[in-house]
């Protein structure tokens, strides 16, 4: 795994906030982000009027661990509050579901990234590196899981019916860039793949986002998510007429 350079991704000072109700999990986590860096500053809380707290009263916040479920409220009705009140922090879910419908609702909610409690502390490791470096990390497996149990011939045709018609402004490598990112692939990891750089990853994806409407990169997940399947289509589509 490629070594995390503080100094080129995030700010020094940077606070990471762990909000879930039990100490061993909140203590492997800060011992993850101690690897990466000391010069974090990391905070705990158990509840989420404890992480209210510190939200309003550290503006140095610059990440949110998670834990999807917590005493007080149901599933991402924690997520709700914190994203409504604390709109520009950034929220990674830290869950012990691990099912396609708990991920992809949590992008819907727009976090940024979504890590199983069975993860290993590599796996953490590597999700957190994603999230400091700009990209996102979600399980690619549990949401190509989705993919999987959802390829019914009617839900297929009902799709070609409801295709949303901002998807034909795109060129075939944006509509490449787009798909990958709603199957979970960060950004350095598309670049791979379709072997460019990562600027000009960002570049067409940037691009897609005008042409889309769109402008947060929370929200391109959510619409690349919402239409992995169409812009799948339409790629092999347009590959197939070149």
């Amino acid at each position: 795994m490629k070594e995390f350079n503080l100094e080129n991704h995030a700010t020094p000072d940077m606070t990471i906030l762990i909000v879930d109700d039990h100490w061993v999990v909140r203590e492997s986590l800060k011992q993850v982000a101690r690897s990466l860096s000391e010069k974090f500053t990391l905070k705990e809380a158990s509840n989420f009027a404890d992480a209210l707290g510190i939200l309003e009263g550290d503006s140095s916040v610059g990440l949110l661990l998670v834990d999807l479920v917590m005493p007080g409220f149901h599933e991402f009705e924690g997520v709700q509050l914190l994203r409504r009140r604390f709109p520009s922090v950034p929220i990674v879910v830290i869950s012990v579901h691990e099912d396609p419908t708990h991920v992809m609702e949590a992008i819907r909610h727009g976090v940024i990234g979504y890590i199983p409690k069975s993860a290993s502390a590599e796996e953490i490791k590597r999700a957190l590196i994603r999230v400091l470096e700009g990209e996102v990390a979600f399980p690619r497996n549990i949401i190509a899981r989705g993919f999987d149990e959802d390829t019914s011939p009617s839900s297929a045709s009902a799709n070609i019916g409801d295709r949303d018609p901002r998807l034909t402004l795109l060129t075939l490598r944006e509509m490449e860039i787009m798909m990958r990112l709603g199957r979970g692939t960060a950004l350095f990891d598309i670049a791979d793949e379709l072997q460019i750089s990562r600027q000009t990853v960002r570049v067409h994806l940037g691009n897609a986002m005008k042409k889309l409407g769109i402008s947060t990169r929370e929200a391109a997940i959510h619409f690349a998510t919402e239409n992995v399947k169409e812009l799948g289509n339409l790629t092999a589509e347009a590959g197939e007429t070149i």
